[in-house]
């Protein structure tokens, strides 16, 4: 993981870029979160990689560097219903789109995790397992998945009968046995559950 991406873009009087990556994509549950990241050129978090090959401990280590390192910050979310109304790849961009709106300097430029990068002001171009090549999208994958995981303890306490802190709302045996038992809560996705036979 180098900054390749990032610095081929100075050539082009490019210099303030951003990463920018998703949490929660696949779950029956809760808001998909992204996470928009401007690191300074050349900083490289010890341990940074792909949120997904992180410990937790690791990852909320990182979380608490990124943070006070980065030039900027952000994040942003859409709702189950919001995900139920547009799809889940269109809701996915309307996070990433907030994330960016987060940020407290305007990029230049945007990095995205994945193979689609659209709907956005500035310039933008996928980078497909980006999370493993850019620290900036590293970053951000890293600054979604903390907030997404917080998130899902809450959901937690507010329905425990769900098993949400275990889960994180993925699509696990004992998540569609609690569905089928207690049907569905107000933060599952019903379009999700639709595909599934549940809702």
């Amino acid at each position: 993981m180098d900054f390749t991406f990032e610095k081929s873009l100075i050539p082009q009087g490019i210099s303030v870029v951003c990463g920018l990556d998703e949490a929660g994509r696949g779950p029956l549950a809760g808001p998909v979160y992204a996470g928009a990241v401007i690191l300074p050129v050349g900083y490289i978090p010890e341990g940074l990689n792909d949120s997904k090959k992180l410990s937790e401990k690791k990852r909320e280590a990182l979380f608490q560097e990124i943070t006070e390192n980065a030039l900027s910050w952000g994040y942003g979310t859409a709702t189950p219903e919001e995900i139920d109304e547009i799809n889940i790849l269109n809701a996915s961009m309307l996070a990433m789109r907030r994330a960016v709106e987060a940020l407290h300097i305007k990029p230049e430029f945007l990095l995205v995790d994945g193979n689609i990068a659209r709907g956005f002001q500035q310039e933008a171009v996928p980078v497909i397992k980006g999370d493993a090549k850019s620290p900036s999208i590293a970053a951000a994958s890293i600054i979604a998945k903390v907030l997404r995981d917080r998130e899902c303890l809450e959901m937690d306490k507010t329905y425990p009968q769900y098993g949400f802190a275990k889960h994180k709302g993925y699509p696990t045996k004992a998540h569609f046995e609690a569905v089928e038992k207690h049907g569905a809560s107000p933060i599952h996705r019903k379009s999700f559950l639709k595909k599934r036979g549940l809702a």
